[in-house]
Formats: C-alpha cells, structure tokens, sequence
C-alpha cells in the first residue's frame, strides 16, 4: 500500500510559501471577483482564528503584484 501525505499549511500565512513548498491549498481565487465587485470602500474579514484571513490577503498580495 502507497499512500502519500498531504501536506496541510498550518500556521503558514505566506503565500508563495505554500505554492513553492507544494502545500494542500483551497483555491479561492473565486472571491477576488466578488471583493472587485463590493461597491464599499473597505472590507471586513469575518472569520474564527486561524481560518486563513493572512494566507487570503497574501495571497492577494501575489494576484496583484
């Protein structure tokens, strides 16, 4: 039996990171659309700890750069 780890990125917040050390990722490029389309000037990240709120917003750092 073969059986290959994932590798979860807990505790990583940086994104390039977990794209050059080949880290299990969600994609959620999906919302970058609705965060473009959000008429409010700013935007207010709602989530429990450790629920990627750095990795998203570094993540956008890369879209962007």
């Amino acid at each position: 039996m073969n059986t290959k780890r994932i590798k979860l990125p807990y505790g990583i917040s940086n994104f390039k990171r977990l794209v050059r050390d080949n880290y299990y990722y969600i994609d959620k490029t999906k919302y970058i659309e609705q965060i473009e389309n959000n008429p409010e000037p700013y935007i207010f990240f709602l989530r429990p700890r450790r629920f990627g709120k750095s990795l998203f917003v570094s993540q956008l750092r890369y879209y962007y750069g």
